[in-house]
């Protein structure tokens, strides 16, 4: 290859790289695209099998996991107001956001994080589908109905997408032993590779990050 082709082809490879995440931005806002979740299929030990099937079968009411009434009604005013632009409805945004923290806090997951995650696989949309065949919110795939054993779970039904989701990540941290960068990339199908964490990760914490408010003068901890 001449030098000057190969000097060009070696920059635009480099512009391509640097374009890629915003491209993935891009697709993942818009109104007909679906980002996600292409899990792959693997086998399962019977004991995970079991596990995971429980998990998702506790059908509990949710509530918001937060012990502090005043804490519970910042988080939910703020993140509603977040959420506002994208799900217009008030009473059901309430009660998605319910169910994040209530299905994140359940699978040991930072709800913050899961809503970053919902951002990029379907932007909050309850029926997108991906062109893998993923499905709502979280982009859950069909073939976990059959693993698990519950053929008839509605994936676009909220609490069970949310169910099924967050104890899928949760099912990949643990094969990563909390290693969150690799478990992104099992869920998204692509193991391995940085755009879809990085895309999570920033959604995560440029829209989602949360902190909660400083105890109050007179219940601060001793100092020692």
């Amino acid at each position: 290859m001449p030098r000057l082709i190969r000097l060009d082809y070696n920059v635009g490879m480099h512009a391509l790289r640097l374009l890629r995440p915003l491209v993935f931005a891009l697709l993942s806002a818009t109104s007909g695209f679906a980002l996600a979740g292409a899990q792959q299929y693997e086998p399962l030990a019977a004991s995970v099998q079991a596990a995971l099937h429980a998990a998702v079968s506790d059908s509990a009411a949710p509530t918001l996991p937060i012990p502090d009434a005043g804490e519970r009604a910042r988080w939910l005013a703020e993140m509603s107001r977040r959420l506002e632009k994208r799900i217009p409805d008030a009473a059901y945004r309430s009660e998605l956001l319910v169910s994040v923290h209530y299905e994140a806090t359940r699978a040991g997951l930072d709800p913050q994080l899961v809503l970053g995650l919902i951002q990029v696989e379907s932007n909050f949309r309850k029926y997108a589908i991906s062109s893998a065949g993923a499905r709502g919110f979280m982009q859950v795939m069909p073939f976990w109905l059959d693993v698990l054993g519950r053929p008839n779970d509605n994936l676009f039904h909220l609490r069970t997408n949310l169910r099924y989701g967050c104890t899928i990540l949760r099912h990949y941290l643990d094969i990563e032993k909390g290693d969150l960068f690799r478990a992104l990339g099992r869920y998204n199908g692509s193991l391995g590779k940085p755009e879809y964490p990085n895309l999570v990760r920033t959604a995560w914490e440029k829209h989602w990050s949360w902190a909660p408010a400083r105890l109050a003068v007179g219940d601060a901890a001793p100092v020692n």
